[in-house]
């Protein structure tokens, strides 16, 4: 009889065991790291994605889209530099509106570091600028150019090296607009 009452114990101690480990399935994971392009990190109370990273050649007719309305005296890069467009996606999963984020660099292994172009280009509909993105928002939508196109993200522009091109990973940083410590960081796939 004892050993039926210890069995039943014991059953019901590891149902219980294994119930709590199920709950902690619902832990949501607070990722700030991504080893590759496509993920979402969290940065503030936003997610992040980078949906892809490229040189942008001025040559090609896509491409020159990408370039239109640079900021007045913007130089084409020198002959050791080239365009290089990060498309990120922002999404909002509260039911608050929070900023995002105005703060980006591009980082080699050598410590370089690279900060993108004046956001929100005359006439760019391509461009990333910061705003307020509100409840369960995502940026760009799907009622922007940015949005609609075949990459679905807004376009940061940097000028790279061409030395930087090959001081690989990049590292690409987004800092919270709230908190300068909080720090989401992607390996862009160049």
């Amino acid at each position: 009889m004892r050993a039926v009452v210890t069995r039943r114990l014991l059953m019901v101690l590891v149902l219980g065991a294994a119930l709590a480990l199920v709950g902690c399935g619902n832990r949501v994971e607070v990722r700030t790291v991504a080893e590759t392009e496509g993920i979402y990190i969290d940065v503030g109370d936003l997610l992040y994605q980078v949906q892809i990273s490229r040189i942008i050649n001025p040559y090609d007719i896509e491409d020159r889209n990408y370039l239109r309305g640079l900021p007045t005296g913007t130089l084409p890069p020198k002959a050791d530099e080239a365009w290089f467009g990060v498309w990120l996606r922002v999404q909002n999963t509260t039911e608050d509106t929070f900023e995002t984020a105005a703060d980006f660099e591009i980082v080699d292994t050598q410590e370089n570091t690279f900060e993108p172009l004046d956001f929100g280009f005359e006439d760019n509909v391509f461009a990333y600028s910061p705003r307020p993105l509100g409840p369960q928002g995502i940026l760009p939508n799907s009622e922007e150019p940015a949005g609609q196109g075949p990459v679905q993200g807004s376009l940061l522009l940097f000028k790279l090296t061409t030395d930087a091109l090959q001081n690989r990973p990049l590292e690409f940083k987004i800092t919270s607009p709230t908190d300068p410590s909080n720090v989401g960081i992607v390996d862009l796939d160049v």
